[in-house]
């Protein structure tokens, strides 16, 4: 980079300065000191101009700092004649001194500097590194990878990723070429690379095996051999971080697909295994009340049509499970959330089990001043229902249900039957789809083994979840827990939400 103005002033104002300053201290002792020692003071504004100064100046001076040690010092004064070999000597090693003494210090001074440029990408290419492994999505990492590149290298820099077609159309044609090379040959190119030598910038390609894109540093100086590594050495990370979320991408694509399939088979197996039998009770019952409604009697005709609602009850019911735990199974359920009050929730539900089931056996304990829960009322409602509708199939007693907050962000809702219980290696594989527990299969009720997986699927895109406990006085106790958010500014927000849509 070039000096700025105030730069290249100030550093003609120091090399002013140290000479004035020189002469001036060896004038005030010129009296008490030999020219030997006369020389020594020019020595050290040689050296203090070698630290302080460029190169180029720093040269300067050494050979203005002879001219002044000459012209005041060297008899005959103000003049350049000399006049004895050993004054001749004298400003021949001080220049000499001042040549070597100014050629150390530049060197070390290159050291330094690379030293210093050493560890600040050696720091940039840990930042970078630790930033890619946080990476959440491609476009995060290829951004972050401009950034390092930007930050790396007082260049100008262009990147190009495969898949963005039209991202540099107003670059210069060579750009565009070089980086199209340069994804094509899967090699570095450009200035004393040994490909395109002719050009003044840098082509490196992202990645080795598989390629990701390509960069272009512009204008670059042909002997800085550490940039072009450093630059190489950012596209390595970079192709690195790009390569894991590709992969990542494509895991989540399979796993995607087998979710796929297995809602598919889930859908084959709901219509070959439990959809086929009440279908075909239906149809038959229909058939004899439509051919042969005169021969039979009223109670015949009366068991005929209960079997009808029965089975088109129970296809109903299978149905909406089939359907909500598809919906449910979905990286991202669409829930309809709103406020809502666990209190009408529940009393809806125990209105609609009260119609199908006789008898008073539901128990229900509902805490006093519970607060709104944003839930989906429909789903909430449906995996209560499941809850009672299973602890009265497989329990003959009384079945309570308590609503209360355990903590201030969490409502726990318990349903507890005095039935047969689950045993202890069973209590987790009875939510997975199609899987009965043993107590299914010693009593006589019919079920698909859905209602537990929506169950917990429900409770589950709520944040929440279900569990199931032994009683101490037998049977079991399914535990639902919902988070419950008690910020009235959430609440405003999806108010204002609704209207905006």
């Amino acid at each position: 980079m070039q000096p700025s103005l105030f730069q290249r002033a100030k550093q003609w104002t120091t090399l002013l300065i140290l000479l004035v300053v020189g002469s001036a201290f060896a004038a005030a002792v010129d009296a008490y000191v030999s020219l030997l020692g006369l020389t020594m003071i020019y020595v050290i504004v040689v050296v203090i101009a070698a630290y302080t100064l460029s190169r180029n100046k720093s040269i300067l001076c050494a050979f203005l700092a002879v001219a002044c040690l000459n012209y005041f010092f060297v008899p005959p004064r103000f003049t350049f004649h000399v006049e004895g070999k050993e004054h001749l000597i004298a400003l021949g090693a001080l220049l000499i001194v001042a040549l070597i003494v100014n050629s150390l210090v530049a060197r070390l001074k290159d050291e330094s500097m690379t030293a210093k440029r050493n560890e600040l990408r050696a720091r940039q290419l840990q930042s970078f590194a630790i930033s890619l492994s946080n990476a959440a999505s491609i476009e995060q990492a290829q951004q972050m990878t401009k950034l390092a590149f930007e930050t790396a290298f007082s260049y100008t820099t262009h990147l190009r990723f495969l898949g963005q077609l039209n991202a540099h159309e107003a670059l210069p044609q060579v750009i565009n070429d070089g980086l199209e090379a340069c994804i094509k040959e899967q090699k570095i190119i450009g200035s004393g690379t040994g490909r395109w030598n002719e050009l003044e910038h840098w082509f490196v390609p992202i990645g080795e095996q598989e390629i990701f894109g390509a960069a272009c540093i512009q204008d670059v100086a042909l002997d800085d051999h550490a940039g072009r590594e450093h630059a190489a050495a950012l596209c390595s990370l970079s192709a690195q971080g790009l390569r894991r979320l590709h992969l990542s991408q494509k895991i989540n694509h399979a796993n995607q697909e087998i979710e796929r399939q297995q809602l598919q088979t889930m859908f084959l197996s709901a219509i070959s295994h439990d959809l086929r039998t009440p279908l075909a009770v239906v149809l038959g019952a229909a058939s004899a009340l439509q051919t042969q409604a005169d021969k039979l009697s009223t109670e015949e005709q009366a068991r005929l049509l209960n079997s009808i609602v029965d089975e088109t009850n129970y296809l109903g019911t299978i149905t909406e499970n089939t359907l909500q735990l598809v919906r449910l199974k979905q990286a991202q359920p669409n829930l309809r959330t709103d406020w809502e009050s666990m209190e009408e929730i529940v009393g809806s539900v125990l209105q609609r089990i009260k119609q199908r089931h006789t008898g008073n056996r539901i128990r229900y304990q509902i805490a006093t001043d519970l607060p709104l829960i944003q839930v989906d009322a429909v789903l909430i409602a449906q995996l209560l229902s499941n809850l009672i509708d299973n602890a009265l199939k497989y329990s003959e007693d009384k079945v309570t249900l308590s609503v209360e907050l355990t903590q201030p962000k969490l409502l726990q809702i318990c349903i507890k039957d005095l039935g047969p219980g689950i045993p202890q290696q069973e209590r987790e594989s009875i939510f997975e789809a199609y899987t009965h527990s043993r107590q299914h299969d010693q009593s006589s009720q019919r079920g698909a083994g859905l209602g537990l997986a929506v169950c917990r699927a429900i409770a589950r895109a709520h944040g929440g979840d279900l569990t199931v406990k032994a009683r101490q006085t037998g049977g079991s106790n399914f535990v639902v827990k919902l988070p419950v958010s008690n910020t009235e500014m959430s609440h405003r927000i999806s108010e204002f939400n609704e209207e905006t849509k």
